[in-house]
């Protein structure tokens, strides 16, 4: 009998694992063992003390979270900024996962913050930043958020999901750290899953992207940013196809 395939799936900046619930539904009903992690200061993380912890402090946790879940292999799946500790969490462990997914996830160049990696102007506005959806000089956060987060919702659903951010808060140096490395998931099974509605990471830089953590796979999904959100089931079928 062929062991139920099982998910740890990684939050993006700013969010918890709440942002998951759609899509771990539709991937239970089908048969998956998920666990949604939350990075510390996230979701159920909320309130911790994050003064001096740092990105391999955050892999760490996540891997110690996952070995006391399962000791059988895991796909582990990761969006937005969760690229970069996902990232980490690969080098540290790489025996501990059978596949890495990238869902529209940044990976900053070797020496770049994802920060600088995001920069302060309009996207297509400079070659080496991905920019923002609208001018954040001229717009307000929430503003910018809507641009970037819920393009392909409907008014309520954005009302409903920007009404979530704001109490999930990743540790500083997630932001600020530039030793970003790479080279060790090119001896790893990788797919990335291209977004072609996203706002956030424009489908010209999460190629990028995806050629930058050696991608062997490439998936793609017409969904926006918050694909988990708007379209978990579809999201839920491509993470079982990527996965089998």
């Amino acid at each position: 009998m062929t062991a139920a395939p099982a998910f740890a799936l990684l939050h993006g900046g700013g969010q918890g694992s709440w942002v998951w619930e759609p899509t771990q539904r539709a991937l239970e009903a089908k048969g998956a063992r998920v666990l949604a992690l939350d990075v510390p200061g996230c979701g159920v993380k909320r309130g911790r003390d994050l003064a001096g912890m740092t990105v391999d402090h955050v892999a760490a946790e996540l891997l110690a979270d996952i070995a006391g879940w399962t000791d059988g292999p895991v796909t582990l799946v990761g969006h937005s900024l969760g690229g970069v500790v996902l990232t980490r969490m690969a080098e540290a462990a790489p025996d501990r996962f059978s596949r890495l997914i990238y869902a529209s996830c940044a990976a900053p160049l070797p020496g770049q913050t994802p920060i600088a990696m995001i920069g302060g102007g309009v996207q297509g506005a400079s070659q080496s930043e991905v920019g923002w959806p609208v001018d954040p000089a001229t717009h307000t956060p929430e503003q910018r958020y809507r641009a970037m987060f819920c393009n392909d919702m409907p008014a309520g659903q954005g009302d409903d999901f920007l009404a979530r951010l704001g109490p999930d808060v990743w540790p500083t140096d997630t932001f600020t750290r530039s030793d970003w490395r790479y080279d060790h998931l090119a001896q790893m099974a990788v797919s990335y899953i291209l977004l072609d509605r996203d706002q956030a990471l424009p489908p010209a830089w999460q190629e990028r992207f995806g050629k930058r953590v050696h991608a062997d796979r490439i998936a793609r999904l017409d969904a926006g940013h918050q694909a988990m959100w708007t379209r978990g089931a579809a999201l839920a079928d491509v993470l079982l196809e990527e996965a089998g």
